[in-house]
């Protein structure tokens, strides 16, 4: 195989050929590295990237593998960061994140920190759109989404507070996944919301995400919304075939009138393939009601969380930011608590659902194709219910709007379902041909 194909191999090809010595880590890290050198004039992924010291790590790996000692599921495999998220070697704190522990614990090469908008919000950072860099790649994992886009790195982790995630993952073309909350742990990653933040993954097949999970989730002490339990085996139930066929539940919530004509078309082709295996449902709590819970919630928590950037330097702040802060502080305990308890009803609507009808849910994840420009990083409308509820989400790039751009589909499954949640995004990836 020549060098400059191991940029396009799947981080579960590329662990399998390095684990049987076909390959190794610091030809594959070349490699990328070739890859982000022709595509990052371009796309501008990359806040932080050390060529040299990625290469010693890849050396460090191929070492290590070569000595006979035991090797984890992602020796030597490149891995990209959002900037969001510590590292004790690479400009930021001098403590690895819970993450990168276990990254590096599985033997993945830290390839360096991808860009993030403005304290993972929606003011736009430099990152643009692979598929066209006239159009946004979405946000606030701009540079995340965009480099396993690019073949720069076969996997990078994100985070979503809103629609981070599920949203550059739709625009980008990737497979992006945001687990259930507190299934990662977030020590070490900056904090926006503590009752909304997830770690994200992103990667360019269904395998390659369980891949990724299995590696990252686990309980951490140090990060109270993670308990104790034993580790899934996500890849293996993810390949597995379902038990019988599955059953989706198609949820266009009251906003379906803000979809894109050709989004809804390409969905409505998409439960038009799926027939039976779909029904559609909708829920009492009304669009904007639930979309204004989850904003209550996220601005007071950022208001908190970044209250030591508003007294010192609150001018350095993009207008948006200020606004919501400012908004975060006008919100009143009565307020916060109500749409902190608007959660449990839902939980148990879709707990009975998921129980007695659905596999999962189907649904847009955005509304419709990348926009142009780089001034707006998109709308996360059809992400932040399932983020406040913390289910686990998967966007799949199964469809593409008129002009030709990506057009991810959303796939929303039980609180800890997330290796059957993947299997079900597996079986119908499949079953549409990707």
């Amino acid at each position: 195989m020549e060098p400059k194909q191991l940029w396009e191999l799947s981080a579960t090809e590329a662990a399998g050929l390095i684990r049987a010595g076909r390959v190794s880590s610091v030809e594959l890290v070349e490699a990328c590295l070739g890859r982000i050198r022709e595509t990052e004039p371009q796309v501008e992924a990359w806040i932080y990237l050390d060529p040299e010291y990625a290469l010693v790590q890849a050396k460090v790996s191929d070492e290590w593998r070569q000595s006979g000692r035991a090797i984890g599921g992602l020796h030597g495999v490149p891995v990209g960061l959002k900037d969001i998220i510590d590292t004790g070697d690479m400009r930021t704190p001098s403590r690895d994140a819970a993450v990168v522990e276990r990254l590096r614990a599985a033997g993945a090469v830290i390839m360096g920190k991808t860009v993030t908008t403005e304290f993972a919000t929606r003011t736009a950072g430099k990152t643009r759109n692979p598929h066209n860099p006239a159009h946004t790649p979405g946000g606030s994992s701009s540079g995340s989404a965009a480099a396993v886009a690019a073949g720069m790195v076969p996997l990078s982790l994100g985070s979503q507070t809103g629609g981070s995630t599920i949203r550059p993952g739709s625009y980008c073309g990737v497979y992006a996944l945001k687990p259930t909350h507190g299934l990662v742990s977030r020590h070490g990653m900056f904090q926006l919301s503590r009752s909304l933040d997830h770690v994200g993954l992103f990667a360019r097949t269904v395998e390659d995400l369980a891949l990724l999970l299995e590696e990252v989730a686990g309980y951490d002490e140090r990060d109270p919304d993670t308990h104790p339990r034993g580790r899934g085996p996500y890849r293996t139930v993810a390949m597995e075939e379902p038990p019988i066929e599955p059953r989706f539940g198609f949820f266009r919530s009251g906003r379906w009138s803000r979809v894109a004509e050709d989004a809804q078309a390409a969905l409505g082709e998409l439960v038009e393939h799926l027939g039976g295996r779909v029904e559609e449902f909708e829920l009492s709590a009304g669009a904007d009601e639930l979309a204004e819970w989850h904003r209550v919630i996220m601005d007071a928590e950022l208001a908190v969380n970044l209250g030591r950037e508003w007294e010192t330097g609150r001018d350095r702040l993009s207008a948006p930011l200020r606004a919501r802060i400012e908004h975060g502080h006008a919100v009143r305990a009565p307020e916060y608590l109500t749409a902190r308890a608007a959660a449990g009803p839902l939980m148990a609507t879709f707990t009975e659902l998921f129980e007695q009808r659905y596999d999962a849910i189907l649904t847009p994840a955005v509304d419709g194709t990348a926009p142009a420009g780089l001034e707006s990083t998109g709308e996360p409308t059809f992400c932040t219910l399932w983020t406040m509820l913390g289910l686990p989400s998967v966007s799949l790039p199964l469809l593409q709007g008129a002009n030709g751009l990506p057009l991810g589909v959303q796939l929303v499954g039980p609180r800890h379902g997330d290796g059957r949640l993947l299997r079900t995004a597996r079986w119908l990836a499949e079953s549409v041909g990707v």
